[in-house]
């Protein structure tokens, strides 16, 4: 079996306890308008191109047989309608301005990346995060990554928006040790303006992780323009902490970080200039968090 993973990150200290090796799974079922990973979105492999790290020396036109790398007037052209991801001009490019984002792998490659730092599992408490795009959109290549880390008895967590149906987390839920979800926007129909669909699922499935047992965390990116007020996050907290159980709820701020990389798929980019909430803001999303959840909070 194989999955379309775009990224694995190693010595991860922000996706679970400890250092952990985070898999970044291919394909959302969500359209969030200001997602820093849009690269993650398609579940399909896709060119990325850097212009700025191009020399000019033509391998990429050689090796694409569509036609969309041509030179004219010793200029280098790409017409990406033509183009079918293949890879073969990035497979030639040594400079890095032509990469490919995603590649179907097996759970044993996968599995031999993720055995390298076995030993840092062990000694802080770590493991493996599960992570995307949205790791629910590739369920049955999720769950046999997931066997073959208990097999080797290493811990395992994963990052989710929650939007898939409750029969995918089942499937998933033996195999886990921790479960990290985001509550992105709490009026349903602002989820929908934003995200592209309603939060009804992913209230109703935050609701059966709390009642399952299952450790968990709750995560809100804050938006600036979206949710980055108090009476949004207010909602917000007060029902994560109605839920029960939340380990902590963390507020995200806003990532800039994403803007090369809508340039590098030449798609538009809602958010384009936008930059975080400044620590006056963020402090005061803090305290409001804290006093409507009654759980620790944490920033970052």
């Amino acid at each position: 079996m194989k999955g379309v993973i775009t990224e694995i990150e190693r010595f991860s200290l922000k996706d679970g306890p400890g250092i952990r090796t985070t898999v970044f799974f291919k394909g959302c079922n969500m359209a969030c308008k200001w997602c820093h990973n849009p690269e993650t979105l398609s579940v399909k492999p896709q060119l990325m191109v850097y212009p700025k790290n191009c020399i000019g020396c033509g391998a990429c036109v050689k090796a694409c047989k569509a036609g969309a790398r041509t030179i004219e007037n010793g200029m280098l052209h790409y017409d990406r309608s033509v183009c079918t991801d293949c890879g073969a001009c990035a497979q030639n490019c040594f400079t890095g301005a032509l990469v490919m984002s995603g590649k179907e792998m097996t759970v044993e490659e996968v599995m031999s990346e993720i055995l390298q730092d076995r030993g840092y599992y062990r000694n802080s408490g770590g493991g493996v995060t599960l992570s995307g795009g949205e790791v629910s959109t590739q369920p049955e290549f999720a769950v046999e990554l997931l066997k073959a880390l208990k097999n080797e008895n290493i811990s395992t967590a994963i990052e989710t928006n929650l939007y898939a149906p409750w029969s995918v987390y089942e499937s998933l839920m033996p195999f886990v040790d921790l479960v990290m979800f985001d509550i992105k926007v709490f009026d349903s129909s602002a989820h929908k303006k934003w995200t592209g669909v309603s939060n009804q699922r992913i209230l109703e499935n935050a609701k059966r992780i709390a009642d399952s047992g299952k450790p968990y965390l709750v995560r809100t990116p804050v938006i600036p323009g979206v949710n980055d007020n108090e009476e949004e996050i207010g909602n917000i907290a007060e029902y994560v902490g109605g839920l029960g159980g939340a380990q902590y709820y963390e507020l995200l701020l806003f990532n800039p970080l994403g803007e090369s990389k809508y340039d590098a798929l030449q798609v538009k980019n809602d958010f384009a200039g936008t930059r975080p909430t400044k620590t006056e803001g963020a402090e005061r999303l803090e305290q409001v968090a804290k006093r409507k959840s009654g759980l620790p909070v944490r920033v970052g």
